[in-house]
């Protein structure tokens, strides 16, 4: 095995647990040093030791690599993170809508997560990273925005397409954080709430309406802002007329998120099931700050499946053609 496939992977595993952010980066600042190295420089290990980026759990992984064993770490972490989920939607998802990059708050730049979704089979990943007034995140300006999109076009290619896109913040009246010209020139809109999430229901529900009404939202994302597990703690959800919300949606043509990601199982499985009542588009999304997190996907189409969305509703599932036209025509 070679020392930065096992770095990597050791990373890939780490970002899929959602375990520490520098503890995935610092294998994957491993495994750039040791990927430009010669196998004559990898050899004299008392050097190596000595590089910037290699630690003591690094070094462990890369001597046994190079002895011809699978590293220890490695062996640990595969036996110890969840395994996927599988089911018959899962097969179908031709894309994932949501992700973010490190012009954010991503741990990786845009290359790593263009890869990761090409490994996974994706025929496109839409690029969202937050909006400016997400400062905590790193959101990006009108002007920053503008940048990436002068850059996106280098990460297509072989079958695979990095759709331009942005997870903009819904403001507290429903208006969106960007400039309404620039979400224009946009693939994908993934609209969210992240501020006064504990607004009483009245206000929240006309501020949801607001965003599923706009034309130039695609996706609502993770809508009740919810968190049943994980790093940051629990937050209860938003409260607000879940019907009203998404008969917006369905009448506008705006994909519900189910957000796959499992500190959030967002939509509620009784707030999914309503959703599917009344008919509603789906995406089916990471939510991915890592490459090692595009996997997700796994836990939001098993949800999906139990829960009896119909596979053809789920915009994630459309080719890349049929994805166009219904964001180009909504």
């Amino acid at each position: 095995m070679r020392p930065v496939d096992a770095l990597t992977e050791i990373a890939e595993l780490l970002e899929r647990n959602r375990a520490s952010r520098y503890k995935s980066k610092a294998f994957r600042a491993a495994a750039e040093t040791v990927a430009g190295l010669s196998a004559a420089e990898l050899a004299d290990t008392g050097r190596l030791r000595s590089r910037k980026g290699i630690g003591d759990s690094t070094f462990a992984v890369i001597t046994e690599a190079l002895s011809g064993v699978v590293p220890q770490y490695l062996l640990d972490l595969q036996a110890s993170v969840e395994q996927e989920t599988t089911s018959t939607l899962r097969t179908l998802l031709k894309g994932d809508l949501h992700a973010h990059s490190d012009w954010s708050d991503g741990l990786t730049s845009i290359d790593l997560m263009a890869d990761a979704a090409r490994a996974l089979g994706h025929d496109y990943l839409a690029l969202t990273d937050h909006s400016p007034r997400l400062r905590v995140a790193n959101g990006l300006s009108a002007e920053r925005l503008r940048q990436q999109l002068t850059e996106l076009p280098a990460f297509s290619g072989g079958g695979f397409t990095l759709l331009s896109g942005i997870e903009v913040d819904i403001l507290d009246g429903g208006a969106l954080d960007q400039e309404d010209g620039l979400l224009d020139e946009l693939d994908i809109v993934v609209a969210s709430a992240h501020s006064k999430l504990r607004m009483d229901a009245g206000p929240m529900t006309r501020r949801l309406v607001a965003a599923a009404s706009n034309p130039r939202v695609d996706v609502l994302g993770h809508v009740t802002g919810r968190l049943v597990s994980g790093s940051r703690g629990t937050r209860p959800p938003s409260t607000f007329d879940a019907r009203a919300v998404f008969e917006a949606c369905a009448s506008n043509g705006v994909a519900v998120e189910i957000n796959s990601r499992p500190e959030r199982e967002d939509p509620p499985d009784e707030l999914l099931s309503l959703a599917v009542e009344i008919g509603c588009l789906f995406a089916i999304d990471s939510d991915a700050h890592a490459p090692g997190q595009l996997s997700l996907l796994d836990h939001g189409a098993a949800r999906a499946e139990r829960l009896g969305v119909d596979p053809d509703r789920v915009v994630t599932t459309w080719s890349l053609d049929r994805l166009r036209d219904w964001s180009r025509g909504r």
